[in-house]
């Protein structure tokens, strides 16, 4: 067996090798180590003294617990799970690249021609995009005749009245002749990251339909394809827990008691997957209009004075329940009539 730290961020590929000449994988848990050695100093701290120390880990796991929490096996995923993972991610990341370039494309067009931002909905619609960047100086849209617009693709007759409206009344700041380069770039820029996403979103929907784990998950009314493939991704197998308690404490959907005398409390939990728990905050919010239970469960939670994020945690805990006799079982979900 070897243990390690860092499993599936620096060691990579080194713990893939490993787990592929048939060697048992345990991932240290960091926070949990660092309290052992408190419990058992060592005189210095050196690599080869934590050697020794997760050797002791190894000796002592089966008659203490902390010990046992310490080392987590870790098990082998279905590869169209670890594809979802990496495809998930990497949508993720690009979306937030989307929303980083779409408010400074925001800014920069408020700051040299504003009437033209009233002109969309959205700043990142399709159609808008397409327009802005269809020439290399700004002011030229102001000057695009009524066929060269609706030839623009996503633009018909509403959006090219729209922007003939405009047209007369258009006005550009100095700053236009330097600024109006940057936006169009960034508009282009949006316009093929939208492509990108749209492309890994294709191929997640197809991955999606080869793991059995994301099929469960996504039978659940409202977690939608992303959330579901998103935290199929995440988890990876169930073998991986001993429990749905544990399945709940790595979604962030479980709470750590912080009792003290006649105080009654709780914390969040800090090991948690935060890719996984943001998942499936969206998700349960989405569930919330599908299924009239849980929106009554959820009504009794604020009524209780507890927040939104608060309730859809709560809400969230009892779905892992269900998630974990789903996947266990081998069912979908359904919602069953009461008999009257």
């Amino acid at each position: 067996a070897v243990a390690m730290e860092g499993f599936n961020g620096h060691a990579r590929p080194l713990d893939q090798a490993i787990q592929a000449h048939g060697y048992q994988l345990f991932n240290l848990n960091n926070l949990k180590l660092a309290r052992y050695k408190e419990i058992f100093p060592a005189p210095a701290k050196t690599d080869a003294i934590d050697a020794r120390r997760i050797l002791e880990l190894f000796r002592l796991s089966e008659h203490v617990p902390l010990a046992r929490e310490v080392l987590q096996e870790v098990m082998p995923a279905p590869l169209e799970n670890e594809q979802l993972k990496r495809l998930t991610r990497r949508r993720k990341q690009l979306v937030a690249d989307k929303i980083r370039l779409t408010t400074r494309l925001y800014a920069d067009l408020q700051s040299v021609c504003p009437g033209l931002v009233e002109l969309p909905g959205e700043i990142d619609n399709q159609w808008f995009l397409t327009f802005v960047s269809c020439r290399e100086n700004l002011p030229q849209l102001a000057r695009l005749r009524a066929p060269t617009l609706l030839a623009l693709r996503g633009i018909g007759k509403t959006y090219a009245a729209r922007i003939q409206v405009w047209q007369k009344v258009a006005v550009f700041a100095p700053a236009i002749d330097w600024v109006g380069p940057m936006i169009v770039a960034d508009a282009r820029r949006v316009l093929a990251l939208k492509a990108d996403i749209k492309t890994l979103e294709r191929q997640i929907a197809e991955l999606s339909t080869r793991s059995s784990l994301a099929a469960t998950i996504d039978s659940v009314p409202g977690f939608g394809l992303i959330c579901s493939a998103e935290l199929a991704g995440e988890i990876g197998t169930m073998s991986r827990f001993e429990s749905e308690s544990s399945l709940a404490m790595y979604m962030g959907m479980a709470a750590l008691d912080h009792s003290s005398g006649k105080r009654t409390a709780a914390r969040p939990a800090k090991q948690v997957n935060r890719r996984c728990q943001a998942a499936m905050m969206i998700a349960v919010a989405q569930h919330l209009p599908h299924v009239p239970e849980s929106k009554a469960f959820y009504d009794r939670k604020r009524a209780q004075g507890k927040g939104h994020n608060q309730a859809i945690r709560a809400l969230g805990r009892h779905l892992v329940r269900v998630l974990w006799a789903l996947i266990k079982h081998n069912r979908l979900y359904e919602i069953r009539q009461k008999n009257t």
